[in-house]
Formats: structure tokens, C-alpha cells, sequence
């Protein structure tokens, strides 16, 4: 797989120390879109809070949509990363999900941003949030496929239920982690949770 390379506005391949001032930018928007909303943030704020000149930001982008756009971009990578490496420990599919969805709760409570910046995204850029649910179920979908086809998780169209428990975790991890401010999934909700999602595959 060859991994894109990141340009300047102008097209240039990013030097390490460009790639660094970039990563510093969406940083900082990650803070400042959680701080503010999307109309309320902007690119002082976000350039403050990076540390670097209001020039510097448009080396890099466009503007307070296109930042907006690659932070989605950025913590749907982030997200799947992790949640995928997290998965891979588990030797059944209903292992890896169980792990998964942990993951996920984990990396919800330490980027309180990502509900926040999706939630925002509805109005402000919405062909991002339809991409970042586009490449979460894309993986997932496969990944249930397989299962079915070993006879580890019932039959059923595995795009919905892929949808169904990106769903569950979306809205689950509001419930008990984005609204209690707590920062966690309880064990007893996630035990609770863990029979729902055993059912719900079938296992």
C-alpha cells in the first residue's frame, strides 16, 4: 500500500519539520474545536494555540474548513488505529469486539474532541463525516464477513450490522463516557454491554 504523500497549499512535499508544524496545527484544532464551536473557533485561536505565526497557518491550509475537514480525517485514522490494534489481541470475533469497542470507549475519554468535532461536522462539513463513517464500516464490514464465513458470529447482512454497532458505540460512549465526564466506561455498563453485543452477533 503506498501511503500518500502530505504537500504544502502549493504541492510541495512536507519536510519533517513542515510535517511537524502541520501536526502542531491540527493539535491545536483538536483543542480549540473542542473548546469552541465550529462558527467560534478560528484561526488565531487555533494559531495561539499552536504557538506559530497567523502566515505560517496558510502554508498549510487553506482555511478553517479545510483544517476542520483533515482534523475529522485525522482522528477517524487515529481512532481506527487504535481500536484495530486493540482488536488484533483477541482470538475470536467476539473477542476482538469486546476489545474493540474498550478501545474505542478508551480513546473516546482521552480525545473528548473526537463526539464534539463529529457532532460539528453535520453542519460544517459533512462530506467529512459521511467519509469518516465511510472508512470505519469499510474494515469492519470485511471483518464480520470473515467471521460469518467461519461460523464464529451468526448470518446476517454484515453491512448492518456493522452499522449497528458503530451505532452502539457511538451512543453508548456518550451515554457512559462523553456525558458523565468521567473520562470511562464503568465495568458494570461495559459487562452489561458485553452481553448485548455477544447477542447481537449471534455468539
Amino acid at each position: 500500500m503506498i501511503e500518500a504523500v502530505l504537500t504544502n497549499v502549493d504541492g510541495r512535499p512536507l519536510s519533517k519539520r513542515g510535517l511537524d508544524t502541520r501536526r502542531r496545527l491540527l493539535g491545536a484544532a483538536e483543542h480549540v474545536f473542542l473548546e469552541n464551536s465550529y462558527h467560534e473557533a478560528s484561526i488565531s485561536k487555533i494559531t495561539s494555540t499552536a504557538g506559530v505565526a497567523m502566515g505560517t497557518f496558510y502554508l498549510y491550509f487553506v482555511g478553517k474548513k479545510e483544517i476542520f475537514t483533515e482534523l475529522v480525517l485525522d482522528l477517524n485514522s487515529r481512532v481506527r488505529h487504535y481500536v484495530n490494534e486493540a482488536a488484533m489481541q483477541g482470538e475470536t470475533r467476539v473477542e476482538q469486539e469486546l476489545l474493540g469497542f474498550r478501545a474505542f470507549f478508551r480513546f473516546m475519554g482521552e480525545h473528548p474532541a473526537l463526539y464534539r468535532v463529529i457532532r460539528q461536522a453535520e453542519s460544517a462539513a459533512p462530506e467529512a463525516l459521511y467519509e469518516h463513517y465511510r472508512r470505519f464500516s469499510e474494515g469492519y464490514v470485511e471483518n464480520l464477513r470473515r467471521a460469518m464465513a467461519a461460523g464464529e458470529i451468526a448470518e446476517a447482512d454484515p453491512e448492518m450490522l456493522a452499522w449497528v454497532l458503530m451505532a452502539a458505540a457511538e451512543l453508548i460512549g456518550m451515554r457512559t463516557v462523553v456525558w458523565p465526564n468521567g473520562g470511562q466506561i464503568s465495568d458494570r455498563d461495559f459487562d452489561g454491554l458485553a452481553i448485548i453485543i455477544k447477542r447481537t452477533l449471534g455468539a
